[in-house]
């Protein structure tokens, strides 16, 4: 991913930084954006636009194909929670190449892997790797009691949660195109979740109910908080480099708290057992729990390349926004019912994120406007003062 990005000339003078993120001259050169998601990618940023596509491809990839591996793992008799909660965060080996290759073996940056990490940002990258550990399993524990309808309801309230939680930690400007996306996609998802009504686990008893309940609860109000909270700490990230690199850290604080779950509670032994009664037979479970492991780590590092280069409302928006996608999968591999509630919360989801984007598109050709007067007026003043 970093060879996607231009390196700086080590001898060139550093330029003021704009939007938060630092220019270092050991580090690759990326867009800035501030902390207003309607700012968007200027003239002179298009060459980190294949940065931005590829983060979002991750992120979609991830998810949709995540979504469709968790269920093919339950339905096909796969039930361990902590199984569950460990594939979304051991992909962290995936990310070592893209950390240690670049400096060691092609020679494309002068930047050091994890030079300029502070004992401040490792602590940071440490403890919300164990937030997001925490989050993954009550995301799983209430999955294994909650049936979909309700699931997808108590996770559609995190973006609204996001909006709030934005605007007190990063400041966040509420404008009506994120405002009305936000009402828009939780209304999709509130629809979603209806038309799903009938996919009632069997044999959930009151106390597993109330277990699910709160469980998705907190992992909603968990996510929402680690969105903006990144975002806050990615202001003071010099570049994307770093930010893979604080993945990593994250994903291996997840990974140490949920293998430490699986030996206390035998997960690791359950596994085996698993692969026996998996209704595809055990190689085909453990190339599930494989392909898992890397679409879990796709969507994480989406999320987190999204959050680095737009805001942390636009990376909530993009992964809500998804769930349609989820729902359409559902119908295409598994022949799910697409019924007209489906339909309807699907158009609603399109229209919210569409709505959202325009609202991007209108802000940046404002921007430029007001960029192309300025400039306009400052050769206007100077040619005043060349003839006086």
């Amino acid at each position: 991913m970093e060879s996607l990005v231009q390196a700086s000339p080590k001898n060139s003078p550093k330029t003021p930084h704009h939007g938060g993120h630092h220019d270092d001259q050991n580090c690759p050169t990326l867009i800035t954006i501030n902390n207003n998601p309607s700012t968007q990618l200027s003239k002179k940023d298009k060459r980190s636009m294949p940065l931005l596509v590829i983060n979002y491809l991750c992120l979609f990839i991830g998810s949709v194909s995540s979504s469709l591996l968790s269920k093919y793992y339950f339905i096909h008799k796969g039930s361990s929670i902590w199984v569950s909660t460990w594939v979304q965060c051991a992909g962290f080996p995936l990310l070592l190449p893209f950390v240690f290759t670049p400096y060691y073996l092609l020679n494309s940056t002068q930047r050091k892997p994890f030079s300029h990490f502070t004992p401040k940002i490792l602590t940071l990258s440490i403890f919300i790797g164990l937030m997001l550990g925490l989050n993954n399993f009550l995301f799983s524990w209430g999955n294994s009691y909650l049936p979909v309808s309700t699931s997808s309801l108590l996770l559609s309230s995190q973006l609204v949660f996001n909006l709030i939680l934005s605007v007190i930690i990063v400041k966040q400007k509420i404008t009506f195109s994120n405002l009305n996306c936000v009402i828009l996609l939780t209304i999709s998802s509130v629809l979603l979740a209806l038309g799903s009504s009938h996919d009632k686990p069997p044999g959930l008893t009151r106390g597993k109910y109330f277990l699910g309940f709160f469980s998705t609860i907190g992992a909603g109000l968990l996510f929402a908080l680690y969105l903006p909270v990144m975002e806050k700490i990615y202001s003071k990230v010099y570049c994307y480099a770093m930010v893979i690199e604080m993945q990593l850290v994250m994903q291996v604080s997840a990974t140490a708290l949920a293998t430490l779950g699986m030996a206390l509670n035998g997960a690791f032994r359950e596994m085996k057992v698993e692969s026996k009664v998996f209704d595809k037979g055990q190689s085909i479970y453990w190339v599930t729990v494989l392909c898992n492991v890397v679409t879990w780590q796709l969507c994480f590092m989406g999320t987190a390349g999204m959050v680095f280069l737009t805001s942390s409302l636009t990376g909530g928006i993009c992964m809500t926004a998804l769930m349609g996608m989820n729902v359409l999968g559902g119908v295409l591999v598994y022949g799910d019912e697409f019924g007209g509630v489906k339909v309807v919360s699907t158009l609603l989801c399109g229209w919210g994120f569409c709505s959202y984007a325009y609202g991007i598109y209108m802000s940046t050709k404002l921007g430029k406007e007001d960029d192309g007067d300025k400039d306009k007026e400052d050769t206007h003043q100077g040619m005043e003062m060349g003839c006086a």
